[in-house]
């Protein structure tokens, strides 16, 4: 056991639903100091990726958990304490990441024996770097600067406190910052539907294999967020009894009132997207149907206070689904100016896992790519997902005339043992009718 001089750093719960986490990146080695409120180590959940905060200050004794390593929540990943009350082995205080040098041994003031004088730092390559010289970046930002052999030390960060952020890598890389002849591999990024996080460590990829009947094969090993994404949707589809419900959304008006939004709207403003429009079209509904509000969990419904829509953003082979809160009390532009800052989130790998729980319905949104009509799987507990196609011209019929109409598909995927057939329906027609009397978005 460590003496009181010493605190056991431990692998912290930073999901509600988190049962391990893998480090990804030690921000400070063995030997620096650390600062209370200083961020020590980025850890990946089920969820997101997470810079962990010290809650204690002192010197960082020992490393536990190395880089890419995977423990419990609770276990001890490392400690922090006087550095003179622990004699400490070289091997013990050794790197933390490759090409760091070792750090000297730490000595106990009661010994006798004096710290060895430890050569000095090299400076960080930009001023990106923390005083231990280490470049603060994003986990994402880190993947793909090697995928396109980025030098990451050289580069200047646009995100929170001078970070390095995707965008900062693609741009050098687009003006010819990436080093010819590196060869990396093939990465995968997880891909999910439901309160899943961000982008998780590439996924190691084997070596070549021999050829098959069905050519050369690719192994790619499963990060851990897309090995609890399989199992959650596997489990999702398994237990819980979907029913879909499909309707037909005339958005004639929902288009002009956008236009008219547009036209009337200052330069720099948010325009509310139609996702916005139908996102604040669910938020109503969802006060008027309490149990689309709400799940089923241990022979239970639990019905919900807050309304809080989470929506699907697809970034890098990724989908996850950030929570828009309390959406039913928001005006549009406050949904729209939500859902930008959280794509931007998901998509630079900065989004933190309070942000990715707490919904309580999903929309999804394929429009974009020119489907008409889908069937997305239930984030379970929630009781139902609402999946919305593209906005089509169609010819539709009038007091008997033909004329020209804008349409669009909703399918509503319900858990039949909360959201029975007709409360189901009723949901997705109080939706479709806000959607085409859009002044009620404003209410």
């Amino acid at each position: 056991m460590p003496s009181t001089a010493v605190q056991d750093v431990a692998m912290p719960r930073l999901s509600d639903s988190m049962e391990e986490g893998t480090v990804l990146n030690w921000l400070k080695q063995v030997g620096d100091e650390v600062a209370l409120g200083e961020e020590l180590v980025e850890i990946e959940t089920d969820k997101a990726n997470m810079g962990y905060e010290a809650d204690v200050a002192g010197t960082l004794l020992e490393i536990l958990v190395q880089e890419n390593e995977t423990a419990p929540v609770g276990a001890v990943i490392a400690r922090i304490g006087d550095k003179d009350a622990v004699l400490l082995s070289a091997e013990a205080a050794g790197p933390v990441a490759a090409g760091d040098p070792p750090p000297p041994p730490l000595a106990k003031a009661s010994s006798g024996a004096v710290p060895p004088t430890a050569p000095p730092a090299a400076p960080a390559a930009s001023g990106n770097g923390n005083a231990s010289g280490r470049v603060k970046a994003s986990p994402l930002a880190r993947r793909i600067a090697s995928e396109l052999g980025v030098d990451i030390a050289s580069l200047g960060g646009t995100g929170p406190g001078g970070r390095i952020v995707k965008k900062d890598v693609e741009r050098a890389s687009s003006a010819g910052g990436a080093s010819a002849g590196v060869p990396h591999r093939a990465q995968a990024e997880p891909s999910t539907m439901g309160e899943a996080g961000a982008t998780g460590p590439a996924a190691a990829t084997a070596g070549p294999s021999p050829e098959t009947a069905k050519g050369s094969v690719e192994v790619i090993e499963l990060t851990k967020l897309q090995q609890v994404v399989s199992r959650r949707m596997s489990e999702s589809k398994a237990t819980a009894p979907h029913f879909y419900l499909t309707t037909e959304v005339d958005m004639g008006a929902a288009v002009a009132a956008r236009t008219r939004i547009k036209e009337i709207s200052a330069e720099g403003e948010v325009v509310p997207s139609f996702n916005d429009m139908v996102v604040k079209a669910c938020a109503i509904a969802l006060r008027k149907f309490p149990r689309a509000n709400g799940a089923y969990k241990d022979g239970r419904f639990e019905l919900y206070s807050r309304i809080n829509v989470g929506i699907a953003v697809a970034a890098n082979d990724a989908l996850v689904v950030p929570t828009i809160f309390d959406a039913d009390k928001k005006g549009l532009r406050e949904i729209a100016a939500d859902a930008r800052s959280l794509a931007g989130k998901v998509r630079d790998g900065s989004i933190t896992p309070p942000e990715l729980s707490g919904g309580t319905f999903s929309v999804s949104n394929l429009g974009m790519y020119g489907i008409k009509s889908f069937g997305a799987i239930v984030n379970s507990p929630q009781a139902g997902i609402l999946a919305v196609g593209e906005i089509a011209d169609r010819a539709v019929v009038e007091d008997g005339r033909v004329v020209p109409g804008k349409l669009m598909e909703m399918t509503l995927s319900c858990d039949h043992r909360i959201l029975y057939g007709a409360d189901g329906a009723g949901f997705l027609a109080e939706i479709k009718r806000i959607l085409q009397e859009p002044l009620g978005l404003a209410l």
